[in-house]
């Protein structure tokens, strides 16, 4: 029984390996989670619906091999005892102290949120949970979504006091998550009570060298990362828009944008084709469709200008074909990036989908290349794969993986049909494209 104690307390029992943890979703968040909690001396064990994941983690086997240092992590807390994987979620509870829920809250195309499985997992909880034991949401979740479980965590026939719910939300990148939970940014915990902030202060202030950032409740801890999440999307439209007004007035927004930066109260983000992954253009919907008054009119105008962008990313195909003297019909047009960012294999509300299905909806032979990807995903996009550019018409940059800031521009002009280049994430120099006789067009560029 941990509640009750000081931070200093769970902290050094957390040490000493006395505190043990169940993690509830071995995904690209909650496997991070967990095999950095064992490093750092807890008993984990972590739950998922995924026969053959669990399988493959016991055996100290990471399935998530692309994370950077999570395959040495799950190796060691599995050989030394400390991680393993289970489908049977009640008995990991009830062998444990502090249950953390790390499961995916998902939104549909309708922009309605949907948190089954976080309710699932509170059901399965609340079989096992024991009085003094600790209830951790770091899935991200409208506010208030957290203090709605309590509910369900009450069937286990306590009642809150007799155990304590927290939400510490997660602040993780794919590709950085090992980096991102262990100190890249104070952990954000907000409690039920001060007992219960006590205990998740020690436990994260071991997790995290940046330490913690109390806040005064449950609630405006779920606030917080919402609010992170919608401040970059609105950022995100904001350089979209003055990306397009540049382009009217025949000036470089990259340009302007760098110089207006300069002043330290403006931040103008970089703009692009289109705003994708699990987090940004799903959090606004958690504000929007929860807030009781019509408010919210600038959260829902910046996410209807970010889903428009693979749209127009495609009409500047269409305007570059056109001064080539070529029609969007039938022209062969490659488009660079499948991802919803570089250097990530993800494809979550990738840009590409959009900027494929406006292609292809006009006529265009659209064909795909990734250096993150294989042929089998660029059919899961309904196109064809080129790993040159021989023969097409037109090249649309819709991902900034690295590769590309090397593209060779000479082979391009040698291999194309047409030498036409659409930039949308800014990785192509337009000077040097147009140098070698390339119709250039990119967002916000001169």
């Amino acid at each position: 029984m941990i509640l009750g104690l000081s931070a200093e307390e769970v902290a050094d029992k957390f040490r000493k390996g006395d505190i043990r943890f169940t993690v509830f979703g071995m995904g690209k968040m909650g496997l991070p989670l967990a095999a950095v909690i064992a490093d750092r001396g807890g008993i984990v064990t972590g739950v998922d619906i995924d026969p053959q994941r669990v399988e493959m983690i016991n055996s100290g086997e990471n399935p998530i091999k692309e994370e950077p240092g999570l395959t040495e992590l799950v190796r060691k807390g599995v050989s030394e005892g400390r991680l393993r994987a289970t489908v049977d979620g009640v008995r990991a509870v009830r062998e444990s102290d502090v249950h953390v829920i790390l499961v995916p809250t998902l939104v549909d195309e309708h922009g309605n949120v949907d948190l089954s499985i976080v309710r699932e997992v509170a059901g399965v909880i609340a079989k096992g949970l024991k009085k003094g034991d600790v209830v951790i949401t770091e899935c991200t979740m409208p506010p208030g979504s957290t203090e709605g479980l309590i509910p369900i965590l009450e069937e286990s026939g306590l009642k809150l006091g007799d155990f304590g719910v927290a939400h510490c939300p997660e602040r993780t990148m794919t590709g950085t998550a090992i980096r991102d939970i262990t100190g890249k940014y104070p952990k954000i915990i907000g409690a039920s009570d001060p007992e219960t902030l006590e205990v998740v202060k020690g436990i994260y202030t071991i997790i995290n060298v940046k330490g913690v950032y109390p806040v005064s409740d449950i609630k405006t801890a779920e606030a917080v990362k919402v609010f992170e999440g919608i401040y970059r999307d609105v950022n995100i439209a904001l350089a979209n828009e003055l990306a397009m007004y540049c382009e009217e007035l025949g000036i470089d927004a990259i340009e302007a944008f760098a110089a207006a930066n300069s002043q330290p109260y403006c931040h103008i983000h970089r703009p692009g084709s289109g705003v994708g992954g699990h987090c940004i253009p799903f959090y606004p919907h958690f504000a929007m469709r929860t807030a009781r008054r019509r408010i919210m009119h600038l959260t829902r105008t910046a996410r209807e200008i970010n889903d428009l962008m693979p749209v127009y990313t495609a009409h500047l195909v269409v305007r570059a074909l056109s001064d080539a003297g070529r029609s969007v019909r039938s022209a062969r047009v490659l488009v660079m990036g499948l991802t919803f960012r570089g250097g990530v294999r993800e494809f979550r509300k990738t840009p590409a989908e959009g900027v494929i299905a406006e292609l292809m909806g006009w006529g265009a032979d659209v064909c795909a290349y990734d250096p993150m990807c294989t042929p089998e995903d660029a059919a899961r996009f309904g196109v064809g794969w080129a790993e040159s550019p021989e023969g097409f018409d037109c090249l649309v940059f819709v991902t900034d993986h690295r590769e590309f800031r090397n593209f060779n521009l000479d082979r391009a002009a040698e291999l194309m049909r047409t030498r036409c280049i659409v930039d949308g994430r800014q990785v192509i120099d337009p000077g040097e494209a147009r140098k070698r006789g390339f119709i250039y067009y990119g967002i916000g560029r001169k």
